[in-house]
């Protein structure tokens, strides 16, 4: 491991407080785990203003025949919503069913929590460990920190905070990329994108671009920001929850077109 765990979650993940650590539990064998660090592509200094190729993160899987439609369209990354308040919330052990049966390997599983407790959270981790965790509520920095690390940290456009709240997140050691959205995640809000890529240029670590995304937008989206990865659930949905492997084809394709 590149670097040591913190706090409650570093005592769990390491079996001091019973659970299971990340890749160890049943079904681990289907489940590759890679450095965190290294899953989402940081680099030990310099902006990753320029890739190679945009990443693409698929959320609110809540199906096999989902999970396999992002991994089959080219999907990096999927992510399984652990809020309960959202209608694309699935429980911690049918996830961990998906990610052993239905991904294939080198796809990333990421867990979205909304203002979890570092309680709570383990709790879910012990029944659905992931490669990375998404913070997408207003979480102190003491809980990102415990929760780390492999932390994606979500973060709304608003032009009187972003600055700030890129250079705060940028700053934290656990944070291993940041997500930016138009709204609080899940409403398919766009921004203003030649703002946040004016801004860009100061982050060190990668940014990952959310909010409102579909395959009619990613490629002006990725054309102005050049984000390290684009992140999409609703636009990829043929109604609330339910992911359309049509669409996720056509929106994997224009991220392809963009690159």
């Amino acid at each position: 491991m590149s670097r040591e765990r913190s706090g409650e979650v570093a005592k769990w993940r390491h079996g001091a407080v019973g659970g299971v650590a990340k890749g160890q539990g049943a079904g681990a064998a289907k489940v590759v785990a890679p450095i965190a660090s290294e899953a989402i592509g940081a680099t030990p200094a310099g902006p990753l203003a320029r890739v190679a190729r945009t990443r693409i993160k698929i959320c609110g899987i809540r199906t096999p025949e989902g999970a396999r439609a992002a991994a089959q369209a080219g999907a990096d990354a999927v992510g399984f919503m652990f809020y309960q308040g959202s209608q694309r919330y699935i429980e911690p052990r049918r996830a961990w069913e998906i990610a052993g049966t239905s991904l294939s390997p080198f796809v990333t599983t990421v867990g979205v929590y909304v203002n979890a407790t570092v309680e709570a959270f383990c709790q879910i981790e012990e029944q659905c460990p992931t490669h990375l965790s998404q913070l997408h509520g207003d979480e102190s920095e003491d809980v990102v920190g415990r929760c780390g690390p492999g932390i994606i940290k979500a973060v709304r456009f608003d032009t009187a905070t972003i600055a700030r709240e890129l250079a705060r997140w940028d700053a934290a050691a656990e944070v291993d990329a940041i997500l930016v959205d138009g709204s609080a995640g899940g409403q398919g809000a766009t921004f203003d994108w030649p703002a946040l890529a004016a801004l860009a240029s100061r982050v060190r670590k990668p940014l990952v671009l959310a909010g409102g995304l579909d395959a009619s937008n990613v490629g002006e989206a990725i054309r102005a920001v050049r984000p390290w990865a684009v992140d999409v659930s609703s636009g990829v949905e043929s109604s609330p929850g339910v992911k359309d492997p049509r669409l996720i084809d056509e929106f994997c394709a224009a991220v392809r077109r963009a690159d």
